[in-house]
This record gives C-alpha cells, structure tokens and sequence, in this order.
C-alpha cells in the first residue's frame, strides 16, 4: 500500500492538494445548487447579459462551448465524477463526455506536434513537466469557475446570506 508523506500531502504545490480544492469547490457548488435548471439560459458572465451578439436567426453567438451556466454547471459536475470514478465508468456507459471531447481534440493536436518533433519527444521528464503544469493550470481554472458559478447562483436567488 502506498503511503502518503503528511507534508507532501498538505503542501499548497502538491497535485493533491490542486486536486482536493477542486473537488471540495465542485462539491460545494453541487451541494449549493439546488435546482440546476434555474440556470439555464443564464450566460456565463453578467457582463455577457448585455453584450451577447445576436446572429441572422435571432441565436446569441457564443465563443464558449457552455453558453450558459445550466452547461457549464453540467460540464464541471462531469469533470468532478469523473476525477471520482476514472475513466472506467464512462466507458461502461458508452457515451462521450466533455472531457472526452477535450481529450481526443488534445490528442489530435499533440499527434501533429509529434510528428514535427519527433525526436525530441523521447524525454519523458520533459513530457511529464508539461504535463504536470497543464493539469495544475486547468484544475486552479476549474476551481475558479466552480466558485464564481457557485456564488453567481446564490446572488441569483437571493442568497446573499449564505455567501460565505
């Protein structure tokens, strides 16, 4: 059985720790969040209630994948199960997630990055490195944005009380 160093453990750098936060922060907000559907049709920024740009067909046009926080809510809920269950459990139910989405599109730009650099690719400490900072990077984002869609819910429904 592996054991785990106490101060590796609770170190403010560690992976662990980068992990934890997000998922206390997802768990917080799916505690929090109630009645998801309240937040459809809720753009992802209160800036963007103003300004969404309006096409052809009367559809706002949205440069992010969630145009609003229903998606958003359901994309960190996804993330956060299945840093829980691993990738096992998406297999068995046979459909692809956003991460999946995500992953293969990363793989397809990473295939065409490999093949311009080929032989400099064989240093996995190098591969590991990036690796590592990428992950630090997208979980300390996805944090962020389980917080503020958290905290944009309570202003919402006038839960201002329960802010913390």
């Amino acid at each position: 059985m592996m054991q785990i160093n106490h101060d590796t453990y609770f170190n403010k750098h560690s992976l662990l720790n980068v992990m934890n936060r997000f998922m206390a922060a997802a768990n917080n907000m799916d505690e929090t969040i109630m009645v998801p559907s309240l937040l459809r049709d809720m753009p992802l920024d209160e800036q963007d209630e103003a300004m969404v740009p309006v096409t052809n067909n009367n559809e706002p046009t949205c440069p992010s994948k969630q145009r609003d926080m229903y998606e958003h809510y359901l994309l960190l809920k996804s993330l956060k199960n299945e840093m829980e269950w691993g990738l096992l459990k998406r297999e068995m139910a046979g459909g692809a997630s956003f991460l999946e989405m995500a992953v293969k599109q990363e793989e397809e730009q990473q295939q065409q990055v490999n093949s311009e650099q080929a032989e400099e690719s064989s240093d996995l400490e190098s591969q590991f490195h990036f690796h590592l900072t990428g992950l630090f990077g997208v979980l300390s984002k996805l944090t962020v944005q389980a917080d503020h869609l958290t905290n944009r819910y309570k202003r919402e429904i006038g839960g201002s009380s329960l802010l913390r």
